[in-house]
């Protein structure tokens, strides 16, 4: 039994197969509304941030002398 997916555009049965170039998707054109939707950042991989950028205003760095030297 070959495997079938849903394409991730139109979810329409896709065999996930030599037969299929463009796998996951079921043709070139679903492959490239993908792609213009990442490009248009309608997809994004949620990220954390590293640091809270809230904490900067609690260590100083927004005062006026802050980087000045002695």
């Amino acid at each position: 039994m070959p495997l079938t997916v849903t394409c991730p555009t139109c979810q329409d049965t896709v065999n996930w197969d030599d037969s299929s170039p463009f796998k996951p998707f079921c043709s070139e054109r679903c492959k490239l509304i993908d792609l213009g939707d990442w490009a248009s950042e309608k997809h994004a991989i949620p990220v954390k941030p590293d640091f809270d950028p809230e904490t900067l205003d609690g260590l100083g760095y927004d005062e006026a002398d802050f980087f000045k030297q002695d």
